[in-house]
This record gives C-alpha cells, structure tokens and sequence, in this order.
C-alpha cells in the first residue's frame, strides 16, 4: 500500500489534493470539487481538516 503524501508537482494551495488524489488513484480535479462542495455544505468543518490534513500529511521529498 502506498503512503500519502502532499504533491509537489501537483499543488494549488498545499499539495493535499493532488496527493490524496494520486494515492486514490483519481484526478485531482475530482478531489478539489468534491472538496470545495463539501466545505460549502458543511459550514467550515472541511475546512479545518483540511488544514489539519495539511499539518499532519507530510510533504513528499
């Protein structure tokens, strides 16, 4: 199985979408809306763990 790491070569804001994209095997386009329609719906908790998710993930070397 493979780690989860931020992108760099796939990076908007953090890399966290593109890793996590590249590790589910999708692309990252696909995660990034999901992503954005859930942080509207969910009054800001998506929020905080993506920014949580960006302090625990680490960056890929």
């Amino acid at each position: 199985m493979n780690k989860l790491f931020r992108s760099t070569t796939d990076s908007k804001l953090t890399g966290l979408c593109g890793g996590l994209a590249e590790w589910l095997g999708v692309n990252s386009t696909i995660i990034r809306l999901i992503l954005v329609l859930a942080a509207l719906c969910s009054f800001g908790t998506i929020t905080l763990l993506y920014f949580i998710g960006c302090i625990l993930v680490p960056k890929m070397i």
